[in-house]
């Protein structure tokens, strides 16, 4: 009889990438989903969205899953739930702040609510054969959790993004002792997140920030103060709230995902803060500068943030004055440091005073450095060990750094998203792939645009369009035509000569006496394109996008 008894570890985002965590534990028939998040498109995916993880596997095994588990309410977590939900009917459950923040996703997205669950740390919750136990740890957005996954050949332990933080600015500490728990229990396998393991030593304690808005709070007594972060960092924005307070100065919010999370942070009673703290944008001019602190989305430069319309003069509500002192407290992600550049730039010309992290400690992370990564590795000691939410160099370190602590290299995996680990009472072993991949969203379109598309729009965005119209009998006569329209190859009014060189190349074709006649329009329109190709790289050296266009009449 075959052995099914087997537990299989299977991710489906998070691995060789920042963001799209997604990842799949399995016992028998059952199948147990963790986060399902999303990540921003990279500069050649033109026009997209958010990129999100290919839940094919997930549609083809509806009937097995039992329910999907959340960490934490980051986007790269929760961001692909209102899409994923479009084709599995799942059982969610998170602690009060994922869960509040992923109904607010779901209502933006007409999508039912009837099955979110509510949980607490140290809840464990039973799914098929297997159970679930959310652990209390410290991340930059509080009810963060890891979780302890029992299954009958063992617990498989996945870490959620965390830090160790002894001085959190709400909530209890790192729950060490329950991981240490576990830990004594006999963990099979760990998922461990990766995010900054190629920084040494320990990550700062958050309360280090709030030292550090104290400082500039006092020194910009006279400036009205723009403080751009996450809208997800509830815990930094605390820390902004109690400097606000301190110094007698009222609190501005702007920026819709800012709002949206403050209100629900503040409903679940996330936030200390005072009745009269906060005030409405629409009030602002009822203060003097010395008196207000705006907070702002756009720490990353996004193009259609406060922050980026408030350096553009674009902003409805908030115009800049050389009065203002802008402090960016966050740190570039991978990718985004062109963007914050240019808006930095922008800030400062126009007269701003620009705080950013290399000036002063306004920012620290909220993913474990080297030293806090050991520390969870010595506690929950696992038999096989899986790096996880990283690029291939973060999972690499850390790997190496579970060799130092003593693990044997056999029992490390660096796994590539679709890879099936499948473990045993005795062993561990890659067996295959399930599909897995990126789906891109565009607008209401969820994967209707593949490399085919993007192909097409970066030949668009690099050479421009050439589009030849014709107007043909139904004999093939020629009535009028070749007319020539282009966009973003060449000015044509300045560029008359080599546009009516081009229509003389059309008008040979069509006048060719060697063709049977002009009713063949898709031999007809090939020619077209190859001779224009043709003529305009030996002339331009440009090779633009070339669009026949036959009528009929």
């Amino acid at each position: 009889m075959k052995n099914t008894n087997k537990v299989k570890i299977i991710p489906l985002g998070g691995l060789h990438e920042i963001g799209k965590n997604l990842t799949l534990v399995e016992y028998r028939d059952d199948i147990i989903i963790i986060d399902c998040g999303m990540t921003f498109p990279e500069d050649e995916m033109l026009g997209i969205d958010v990129v999100i993880p290919d839940v094919t596997y997930l549609e083809n095994n509806k009937h097995r899953i039992r329910g999907l588990v959340l960490t934490h309410g980051h986007e790269d977590h929760i961001g692909a739930i209102p899409y994923v939900l479009r084709k599995l009917d799942l059982d969610i459950y998170g602690t009060g702040l994922t869960i509040g923040l992923l109904e607010n996703k779901l209502k933006e997205h007409r999508l039912s609510r009837d099955k979110l669950h509510v949980v607490s740390a140290g809840d464990v919750v039973k799914l098929g054969k297997m159970e679930v136990e959310w652990i209390n740890v410290n991340h930059s957005i509080p009810d963060a959790c890891a979780l302890a996954i029992k299954t009958p050949l063992g617990y498989v332990y996945h870490s959620g993004d965390f830090k160790v933080d002894f001085t959190p600015i709400s909530g209890e500490p790192i729950n060490l002792t329950r991981i240490a728990e576990i830990g004594q229990k006999g963990v099979l396998a760990m998922i461990g997140e990766s995010t900054n393991v190629l920084r040494e030593g320990y990550t700062m304690s958050e309360s280090k920030v709030g030292e550090t808005f104290n400082r500039l709070f006092q020194s910009l007594s006279d400036n009205r103060i723009i403080i751009a972060t996450f809208a997800s960092n509830v815990h930094r924005v605390q820390q902004i709230i109690n400097s606000a307070e301190k110094y007698g100065r009222k609190v501005v919010l702007s920026g819709r995902s800012m709002v949206n999370v403050t209100e629900t942070a503040r409903k679940l009673g996330q936030f200390r803060v005072k009745k009269d703290t906060f005030i409405d944008i629409k009030d602002m001019d009822k203060y003097d500068d010395s008196e207000l602190v705006l907070i702002t989305t756009g720490s990353q430069g996004e193009p259609m943030s406060a922050l980026t319309r408030i350096a553009y003069g674009e902003h409805r509500k908030i115009q800049l004055t050389p009065n203002d002192a802008i402090i960016l407290s966050a740190t570039p992600i991978p990718g985004n440091e062109n963007a914050v550049t240019k808006v930095i730039n922008r800030l400062l010309e126009r007269g701003a005073k620009v705080i950013y992290e290399t000036l002063s400690e306004i920012h620290v992370s909220g993913h474990a450095c080297q030293e806090e990564l050991k520390l969870i590795l010595s506690l929950v000691k696992p038999k096989y060990f899986i790096p996880a939410h990283g690029e291939v160099r973060h999972l690499m370190k850390h790997a190496k750094i579970a060799q130092q602590m003593g693990m044997d290299e056999e029992n490390i995996f660096i796994m590539e998203n679709g890879n099936c680990l499948e473990i045993s009472q005795k062993s561990a072993k890659l067996v295959g792939d399930v599909p897995s991949g990126n789906i891109l969203v565009d607008g209401l379109g969820v994967g209707d645009v593949g490399n085919i598309v993007l192909r097409d729009r970066r030949h668009l965005s690099e050479d421009g369009l050439i589009i030849v119209v014709i107007s043909l009998t139904k004999e093939g006569k020629v009535v009028s035509g070749p007319d020539i329209i282009s966009r973003g190859f060449v000015y044509v009014r300045e560029s008359e000569d080599l546009i009516e060189d081009a229509k003389n190349v059309v008008r040979k074709i069509l006048n060719d006496d060697s063709r049977d006649n002009l009713r063949d329009w898709n031999g007809l329109k090939s020619d077209i394109r190859d001779n224009l190709r043709s003529y305009i790289f030996k002339n331009t050296k440009r090779n633009p996008m070339i669009l026949p266009i036959i009528m009929e009449v």
